[in-house]
């Protein structure tokens, strides 16, 4: 079969289940990944020959998205903050908020500073900046500032062992070190050490918000990662932030990804526990989405 008779059962394969504009993307990742042909290939070349050996995987890819399985599983990678990074049925696909989170942290480290209230913390030659991230997944949050930042500490922890093993090869992939450790949050009671930076993303997603969530997300991402209870909702948020009141040095920050429509009640509880600074931020489709706090 040569590319442009692909091209078109393709399309017609899916047409039912996703956009135009999806489908386009899903072809041209595939292209990509497994015919090695940029989108300006295919389009120069409609009568490229696909072996039988190529058209079997792609027929199979083809299959799996019909079940709605993400593209990032079925390639085993995705693009994060400028980075490829490999993912599986164990991790969370990263999204472009957590970018957003990442770019934020960035900015508040700046050269070597970051703002903690009215003061200045320096990190010099004589200290590495030493950050933590909960519940990692992927490992997308810390790999990408480890690739960004000198001089730094960055340990990473996660309930999943499978999940660990995908972050592991990541940071191999990326050349940068992680202190990687197999931890149940909720059932810590102490933090190793002190941290100038403490961030997490953790499970948010009520229950009752399953109504929301794309089929393709919630027939295949770990639910792991993504549920809790409408009773507790802020369950990690409430068990972080204790953590961090004692392992945060001094004008330490807590970093937060969070669920859009709690925004207020997050707030609500770092205040409670006598967080200050508490900075509340929007993402990029305007939803309250990231929130900054220190002691």
């Amino acid at each position: 079969m040569v590319i442009k008779d692909f091209k078109n059962f393709f399309k017609n394969s899916l047409s039912e289940i996703y956009p135009t504009t999806e489908i386009d993307s899903f072809f041209f990742l595939l292209m990509e990944e497994y015919l090695d042909l940029q989108r300006i290939d295919t389009v120069l070349k409609p009568d490229f020959k696909i072996d039988e050996e190529n058209l079997s995987i792609l027929k199979n890819a083809l299959a799996r998205l019909q079940k709605e399985e993400p593209i990032q599983y079925i390639i085993g990678k995705t693009e994060f903050y400028g980075l490829p990074f490999l993912v599986d049925e164990n991790t969370l696909i990263p999204r472009p908020e957590t970018e957003e989170l990442v770019e934020w942290i960035l900015e508040e480290v700046g050269s070597w500073k970051f703002e903690a209230g009215s003061e200045m913390l320096e990190v010099g030659n004589d200290k590495s900046l030493s950050i933590l991230d909960i519940g990692t997944g992927s490992g997308c949050i810390p790999i990408s500032l480890a690739k960004n930042l000198s001089e730094v500490k960055i340990s990473a922890i996660d309930v999943s062992v499978e999940a660990l093993k995908i972050a592991k090869k990541n940071a191999a992939l990326h050349k940068v070190a992680v202190n990687f450790l197999q931890v149940d949050i909720l059932q810590t009671e102490k933090l190793p050490q002190k941290f100038d930076i403490i961030i997490s993303n953790p499970p948010y997603v009520r229950e009752l918000e399953k109504v929301e969530i794309q089929n393709n997300v919630l027939q295949n991402e770990p639910h792991l990662a993504l549920f809790v209870s409408d009773k507790n909702p802020l369950i990690f948020y409430d068990k972080i932030a204790d953590l961090a009141k004692n392992n945060l040095t001094q004008n330490g920050l807590l970093f937060f990804e969070i669920n859009q429509y709690l925004g207020k009640e997050t707030c609500d509880l770092l205040e409670d526990k006598g967080f200050k600074n508490i900075s509340l931020k929007k993402d990029l489709f305007g939803n309250d989405r990231m929130i900054k706090a220190s002691l």
